[in-house]
């Protein structure tokens, strides 16, 4: 009997989240027999699967509590918008990929309409750092849970949330990672007289980007003053290339601007060192192995709550190790001249930068599985929906 069209909700975001999102939609094509229809917001990587996402899903892409309170009236509408028109669709299956503020917003009101809808949430909230009440709060709205992060499966079922499965991270076996690893391996090491790459990566949202690019600046300066001559490779997306190159004209040393993801990688592998802002970017760098520093200036509101977070790093490789791999600095603590003499452990032959590179290669370990993330969470989804319905939908 064929299978009748598979009709999927799906909710990213952020950039990171239509990358999940596109690559299990993928494996969805693979494993299911009938077509797949999909209907919900994503980007550039969920649209090439088919979606037409009902809105422009950068307007997502803002960070701090600040800007979500100053954009409430617009995320509100837009909740709404998106939590209606899945209702309308009816579809079998619900995925919320990441961005918890708008996509478990956005579930709970589909699932007070849809009590029978089953929900599939991709990437745990982080209940493991703050606010561990969420995990039994989303037993409501969410009946299981795709994890990135190895612990934490353990993590929910010690705060009683949903059924949770640890299905392996994307990026290692993102072949770009995997072909960048493969390079740099090879590469020569360099001699301490010759220029030094840097890579500078402030972050994809705009106020990451006025925050960090100043500190970066300097950092820059004092290090070429300390060492030389120097080379820096400044990768952004398109959206922000323009911010980018407005707030570095008058920097005395200029960096290089790289705008698209082939670019990017190539950046990666030429890189000696980078300076990033906290966030996925510092665990590609990490599996990567270009040796990195993590660097973030949280908003005021941040700052007063601080004493609610109770992780130890924000840093997602010191939290996978479980052990600090790479040097994070936060707030008043992002110094030019300590980030200065960072890049300079980091980009000569030190004890620091080598144990950096045993702590990445302790991080690829701890992430690898046998089954690509994709493809172990499209077998998760699908048999969920075999125990909901009883069976997958035929015609």
């Amino acid at each position: 009997m064929m299978a009748r069209a598979l009709k999927v909700g799906v909710i990213a975001g952020e950039v990171s989240g239509d990358l999940l999102g596109g690559d299990l939609i993928a494996a969805l094509k693979s494993a299911y027999p009938g077509p797949i229809e999909l209907i919900g917001v994503g980007g550039d990587q969920l649209t090439a699967q088919g979606l037409h996402s009902l809105f422009d899903f950068s307007e997502l892409s803002i960070m701090g509590i600040t800007q979500v309170l100053a954009r409430l009236p617009g995320l509100i509408r837009r909740i709404n918008q998106t939590a209606e028109a899945i209702v309308a669709a009816r579809p079998d299956v619900l995925i919320i990929i990441d961005s918890p503020d708008f996509t478990h917003r956005v579930a709970k009101k589909v699932r007070a309409k849809l009590s029978d809808l089953p929900v599939v949430n991709y990437v745990c909230p982080s209940v493991w750092a703050w606010k561990e009440y969420r995990a039994q709060a989303m037993l409501a709205y969410v009946d299981r849970v795709l994890a990135v992060l190895p612990f934490e499966p353990d993590v929910m079922k010690k705060l009683g949330g949903p059924e949770t499965f640890y299905v392996g991270h994307r990026l290692t076996a993102d072949p770009d990672i995997l072909k960048v690893r493969d390079l740099r391996a090879k590469r020569p090491a360099k001699q301490s007289h010759e220029e030094k790459t840097l890579l500078l990566l402030p972050g994809s949202r705009s106020a990451e980007i006025k925050a960090l690019l100043p500190d970066f600046r300097l950092t820059v300066e004092e290090f070429s003053a300390r060492n030389g001559a120097c080379r820096l490779l400044l990768p952004t997306v398109a959206r922000r290339e323009a911010l980018v190159r407005e707030l570095i004209a008058d920097w005395p040393i200029k960096p290089q601007v790289i705008v698209g993801q082939d670019d990017k990688w190539a950046a990666f592998i030429e890189a000696d060192v980078a300076l990033a802002a906290s966030g996925t970017v510092v665990l590609e760098l990490a599996l990567a192995t270009v040796p990195c520093i993590s660097t973030y200036r949280t908003d005021w509101l941040i700052k007063l709550m601080a004493k609610r977070i109770k992780i130890w790093s924000g840093a997602l490789p010191n939290i996978i190790a479980d052990y600090p791999v790479v040097p994070e600095h936060i707030n008043e603590m992002v110094r030019p001249g300590y980030l200065c003499r960072w890049i300079e452990r980091l980009s000569h032959d030190t004890p620091q930068r080598h144990s950096m590179l045993s702590g990445f290669e302790d991080l690829w370990q701890r992430l690898a599985t046998s089954v690509p993330a994709g493809e172990a969470s499209a077998g998760i989804v699908l048999d969920l929906l075999e125990k909901r319905k009883g069976a997958l939908p035929l015609s």
